[in-house]
């Protein structure tokens, strides 16, 4: 039986956004699921588009309530699937898409054998470090958290269905666009 649900997952800076951006470019009847997280907004977030924004004591509220198909306290933030929508747009048939770290992958894997892991892999662990730091976006005490919970999520590359490596973006983008069209 063929998955409609597909996690693609990376190390913080591994490439996963862009290439699921570029994918929701040319298939906007994918569905991505955005996710809830009570992390700061960075230059360029949009409220319901990147993230939902949430207080912790919200958070936590959703978490009490079930509203999660999975979450995480990540990088020192909580981050969580909202479940409702993820149901809806599988019972309309739409491929759907979720952009988690390696812990949010491994419970919805769990939960959901069916669905189909990418693991986006950097070319090497110095040219990730690279783009980490240059892409600008977060303190030099949040890249350095990134980079240590990175070696480890590195190193469950290999539990995932799939490892695309993203070293030509072009290349990484028909890679996994290959996988969800199959």
């Amino acid at each position: 039986m063929k998955s409609n649900l597909y996690i693609i997952s990376s190390v913080a800076g591994g490439g996963k956004s862009t290439i699921i951006s570029h994918l929701l470019n040319e298939y906007p009847e994918f569905y991505f699921s955005i996710s809830c997280t009570t992390r700061s907004p960075r230059p360029g977030d949009e409220e319901g588009k990147t993230y939902y924004f949430l207080t912790e004591k919200e958070f936590k509220e959703q978490i009490g309530k079930g509203m999660f198909y999975e979450w995480a306290l990540v990088h020192g933030n909580y981050y969580g699937t909202p479940k409702e929508p993820i149901k809806k747009a599988l019972d309309e048939n739409r491929v759907v898409l979720l952009d988690l770290d390696v812990q949010g992958a491994k419970i919805v894997k769990k939960i959901r054998p069916e669905s189909v892991s990418i693991f986006i892999e950097p070319p090497s662990r110095e040219i990730w470090i690279e783009r980490l730091i240059r892409r600008g976006t977060d303190s030099q005490t949040s890249i350095e958290t990134r980079i240590q919970n990175g070696m480890s999520e590195l190193d469950e590359a290999s539990s995932f269905d799939y490892v695309i490596v993203n070293d030509v973006l072009e290349k990484a983008i028909g890679d996994v666009k290959s996988i969800l069209l199959k």
